[in-house]
């Protein structure tokens, strides 16, 4: 006979682990008890001395899917006689603070469950137990229980409450559970507010079937969704959405239903099928049946699987694939109220699918993708949040309040980095609504109250705005690229002195220009600016960014000087010399033409010159077609200059442009020199890491910013660095996009202000 006492930390409160170690004690003749405490499961456990080892080695390996065990530690005891097991009632804290669980796709019990007959749930759109369903959406206050959730006003009925009850039933304190009887219903409506009679789902599956356009309201928001095979529904759903180009995401109903539409592999299946059900960037088959505006001038398609038994009714039946994009307007918040959906979305949608179990915090889907066999977040949210970063060293309580492109906020606590949720473009007041309920949700949830708030330098950002509007709190600026590349840091856990390359598109610099070329020798406090690309006007500021056009006209007169009005290139013939001549005046008159040494604005232009988007639609659209068409077999390089004698280095492109220049007007294919301008990029980037390397003895590399979502380029520059000897790292479990900032600045601030030198 032997007796132990386990202590377990991480997410095991609210995801049935109680029950679970209940169920696992029976199965090993366990004597004991079970509680949760503000620190997470207690256990005193004993039992014969074979059983009892097996019961210890069983609990991290058979765990609920929903379960982080950060620690586990197990301490022998005098036996004491315990008779039964039973689950205790959990230990009041005065400071209750627990790790709260995700969304999470619907579980396989209760799938069965929904398509069984028998089953008294049957078809029952909102089927949860503690291994699925809504969690983060609809909390409203801690501890996590049902009054404290937009369950509140469904009472259970008796056998949903004896289910809540039963320790060995796998619904015991499921917060959501509910039935048909007592729970949450559907209902149809039209544009006209009049509602649809009969069964709600098989009307919204007829709609759709027709054509129709129908906002769906899921577990963080609405979904608008149409026939993805339908072009007319399509496109009608992007003229109203007034989204040009930029590509939908589809849901498809089964892992047979996505191979016949895209290429995937081992690991990519697996994301897929994981419990976070992301949406999944995969590459595309030509013979899809898909329509082609869901993703236009595309070779890869967003795919997720359905993730809630709605999704699941939805898509049982002829329709396998639908588009299932944001419930908004384009570039404003997600819409997750009932009322604010028929305003919102009333001139887009032709129907809406509403059921009155409300949404506490809208959370958009996750976007993600497999590189080099990994995870690569490109949008944590939904399945992913509120699960922390867990850091390697403990933080004071600092909140961070991200950039403004894809914003998050991070807040932090102990070795714990919440990261919020895809906030979006701070740019207009529903955005940035959007981002104060959340920040508050968010130091409720975990009792966080900040003692210091971090901001980005650019003094027009919202989010700066904000962070400079709360009193009483000690503020810290922090650079844009010098968070990217903590940030990074953070997530990989290291720490010292590293050769930090930061590429994007814009970010506000020491010296008031816009950086985005960096090379930036950077630790957790501080960074140095060792190198950049050579700064370039953006004549038109921001127009620059819409119009690449601009750019590549910039970078052919850097390169060609007067020279320009004679290139047989197409840039030239079809361009308008009256535009460029007033943009010619305008930058020499130094008159809305700031300075940017910006990897995203070099890739804009190239894509201009190649003729492939000189007017873009949406944020990275150039660079990602430029991506798209490359020749990847393709391995010779254009000429770059270095300039060593400048502090910070300069890399002088010019070469490279005249280089492209002559390509073009020899007849050179657009994908071979597609190809060799990403082999440019990525052997500069070595060299210059060669270069730092030599001068400053560092031999990590840290990658970061918005361009290392090109997964070519990514691929170049890790199998350069790799064979010139360095330590590379980058991204897997943040953004590497401006959606990862946050966690960066929340570090920085910490190390400046509570870390001792």
């Amino acid at each position: 006979m032997k007796r132990v006492e386990i202590k377990i930390t991480g997410i095991v409160q609210g995801i049935g682990f109680r029950p679970y170690i209940y169920n696992l004690a029976q199965k090993h003749f366990i004597r004991g008890w079970v509680l949760n405490n503000e620190k997470g499961v207690f256990i005193d456990a004993e039992g014969e001395d074979g059983y009892l080892d097996q019961f210890i080695q069983e609990i991290p390996k058979l765990a609920p899917p929903l379960a982080r065990i950060e620690s586990f530690q197990v301490k022998l005891l005098k036996p004491f006689g315990y008779i039964t097991f039973e689950i205790r009632k959990s230990e009041e804290a005065q400071e209750k603070f627990v790790l709260i669980s995700p969304d999470v796709a619907t579980c396989d019990q209760c799938l069965s469950e929904l398509f069984s007959q028998k089953n008294f749930r049957y078809r029952y759109p909102f089927i949860n137990c503690t291994l699925c369903g809504p969690r983060f959406t609809i909390i409203q206050d801690i501890p996590y229980d049902r009054h404290k959730t937009t369950m509140a006003p469904f009472v259970m009925c008796p056998i949903c409450q004896k289910e809540y009850e039963d320790p060995s039933d796998r619904r015991f304190h499921a917060q959501p559970n509910a039935c048909p009887a007592c729970g949450p219903s559907l209902h149809l409506e039209d544009r006209e507010r009049k509602e649809v009679p009969g069964d709600s789902i098989e009307n919204t599956l007829q709609l759709l079937k027709m054509g129709c356009i129908v906002a769906i309201k899921g577990l963080g928001g609405f979904h608008l969704a149409c026939d993805a095979r339908n072009q007319k529904a399509v496109s009608a759903l992007r003229s109203r959405k007034f989204r040009e180009d930029k590509p939908f995401a589809v849901m498809c109903s089964n892992m047979e239903e996505v191979k016949e539409h895209c290429e995937v592999n081992e690991e990519e299946e697996k994301l897929l099928l994981s419990v976070e059900r992301p949406i999944v960037i995969l590459r595309s088959k030509g013979n899809s049946t898909i329509a082609h505006a869901v993703a236009p001038y595309q070779d890869t398609l967003g795919v997720m699987l359905p993730y809630s038994p709605l999704h699941h009714l939805l898509l049982n039946g002829p329709l396998k694939t639908l588009v299932m994009t944001s419930g908004n307007i384009s570039d404003e918040p997600i819409a997750y109220e009932n009322e604010e959906a028929k305003s919102r979305l009333g001139n887009i949608a032709d129907y809406f699918l509403f059921h009155n179990r409300e949404i506490h915090m809208r959370c958009d889907d996750s976007v993600t993708r497999i590189v080099e066999g990994k995870p690569y977040i490109l949008r944590r949210s939904r399945g992913y949040v509120p699960f922390p970063i867990k850091l390697s060293f403990p933080l004071e309580m600092i909140l961070a309040c991200g950039g403004e492109l894809k914003n998050t906020f991070c807040l932090t606590r102990g070795q714990y980095a919440f990261m919020s949720h895809h906030i979006g473009d701070l740019e207009n007041l529903e955005t940035l609504t959007s981002f104060e309920e959340g920040i508050e949700h968010f130091k409720r949830l975990f009792y966080i109250e900040p003692r210091a708030i971090a901001y980005d330098l650019h003094p027009d950002y919202l989010s700066t705005k904000y962070a400079l509007s709360i009193p009483d709190l000690p503020k810290v600026w922090t650079q844009h690229h010098h968070a990217h590349i903590v940030s990074a840091m953070a997530e990989n856990g290291i720490e010292g002195d590293v050769i930090g390359v930061a590429l994007d598109g814009t970010g506000f610099g020491t010296d008031s220009t816009i950086w985005g070329g960096e090379f930036i020798k950077a630790n957790l406090k501080d960074f140095d600016r060792l190198a950049h690309l050579k700064k370039v006007p953006m004549p038109g500021g921001s127009m620059a960014i819409k119009e690449p056009w601009r750019m590549a006209m910039v970078y052919l007169s850097e390169a060609f000087g007067e020279e320009v009005k004679d290139l047989k290139i197409d840039l030239m013939r079809k361009g308008d010399p009256q535009k460029w001549n007033i943009l010619k005046k305008a930058i020499k008159k130094k008159i809305n033409t700031p300075w940017t040494s910006s990897m995203g604005r070099l890739f804009d232009a190239v894509s201009s010159l190649l003729s492939i988007r000189d007017e873009v639609h949406y944020e990275g659209q150039a660079a990602i077609e430029l991506e798209m068409v490359a020749d990847r077999s393709v391995k010779e390089k254009y000429s770059f200059h270095l300039r060593q004698d400048e502090k910070p280095m300069v890399i002088d492109s010019t070469e490279m442009i005249r280089g492209i220049v002559h390509d073009l007007t020899e007849g050179t294919p657009s994908s071979k020199i597609s190809g060799k301008f990403h082999q440019t990029i990525a052997h500069l980037i070595v060299e210059t890491c060669e270069i730092i390397r030599s001068e400053e003895k560092l031999n990590r590399v840290v990658l970061s910013g918005g361009v290392f979502q090109n997964i070519f380029l990514l691929s170049l520059v890790a199998e350069g660095l790799k064979r010139s000897g360095f330590d590379m790292y980058t991204h897997h479990l943040v953004p590497t996009n401006d959606g990862g900032i946050s966690l960066g600045q929340a570090v920085i601030a910490h190390m400046r202000l509570f870390q001792c030198a």
